[in-house]
């Protein structure tokens, strides 16, 4: 199962919704996932989804406010995924539930439900539940990117959905893709946000502790990186430093530095791999003299001068 089927599965078992918050809900499904028909027997609904959950919980839904008995197949995709599409159908007191949800008034059909509906928290957060459970999807963290969307074919609910999210600070934006207007969101503290906000508390923690073990993994590789990097580097600046030190001593002998750059050339021909700080711990046990690291970088530097000296004279 995917991590969205896993999110969509815990919003739609969520029972404990107030009448207002049903209706919340119901409107962002309904306004999603269905289809007006006329026929000669008159105006009834066309609800399709290809999510089983979601198909689910328009039937409680449906059955709950309305008790509507709806008509409930199931339809096999043709193409190579080959997955099932819930058709339900709803055939009395369609005009009277559209209304009711704020979908339709006298004017015609609505882009989205009124301010009211979603006035009070509770029901801003249950028509984001059924806004996901519609049109929604989630990466894994376990993925690379981390990436939570709701696409719908109508621009203006797009944006009402952007303005319920921004209720609770949740900065969404919308795009166009194709035929569709896409509301996303990309910070992965901020779909953790959204998760909870919707209800799906469980996978609140199962994508915070794939977040928390993907993040501490990519922040031991990058210290592993960087401590490889640091490594190289002193091995090339070890090699580079030999190398001049093999200069000055076939030039002009190690006895014609002086005393502490003498000593510095000595302990670097003694241990070609270490670094400065290793360097450093080296001098003091060996002459008993306390070097920083400055210092010992100075001294290498002078050493590099000299070498130099001699392979331009």
């Amino acid at each position: 199962m995917s991590f969205t089927s896993e999110v969509k599965t815990e919003i739609a078992q969520n029972g404990e919704l107030k009448p207002c918050c049903m209706r919340a809900e119901c409107a962002a499904l309904i306004k999603m996932c269905s289809t007006l028909n006329f026929t000669s027997s008159g105006m009834h609904l066309t609800i399709s989804t290809e999510s089983a959950p979601t198909a689910k919980r328009i039937l409680k839904l449906m059955k709950e406010l309305y008790n509507v008995t709806s008509e409930l197949s199931v339809l096999k995709k043709m193409n190579l995924k080959k997955n099932n599409i819930y058709v339900l159908r709803i055939r009395s007191r369609t005009s009277e539930i559209l209304k009711d949800l704020e979908i339709m008034d006298a004017g015609g059909l609505r882009a989205h439900p009124s301010a009211k509906m979603v006035s009070k928290e509770c029901c801003a957060k249950a028509f984001l539940a059924g806004a996901f459970l519609a049109g929604g999807s989630v990466n894994s963290p376990n993925k690379a990117n981390y990436h939570l969307e709701i696409a719908t074919n109508d621009e203006g609910l797009a944006k009402f959905i952007q303005k319920q999210m921004e209720k609770f600070y949740l900065p969404a934006k919308v795009i166009q893709r194709r035929n569709q207007s896409v509301v996303y969101l990309k910070a992965s503290d901020k779909i953790s946000d959204f998760l909870a906000c919707v209800g799906a508390h469980q996978s609140v923690f199962e994508f915070e502790d794939s977040r928390i073990q993907r993040d501490f993994m990519n922040n031991l590789t990058r210290l592993d990186n960087c401590e490889l990097a640091n490594e190289m580097k002193s091995l090339a600046a070890g090699k580079s430093q030999c190398d001049d030190i093999e200069w000055i001593e076939n030039y002009a002998g190690l006895e014609s530095l002086p005393e502490k750059l003498r000593n510095v050339a000595l302990l670097r021909k003694e241990h070609p791999e270490a670094s400065l700080v290793e360097l450093c711990d080296y001098y003091e046990e060996g002459f008993n003299e306390v070097i920083s690291k400055s210092g010992m970088k100075h001294r290498l530097s002078k050493i590099k001068e000299i070498a130099a000296n001699y392979k331009h004279a």
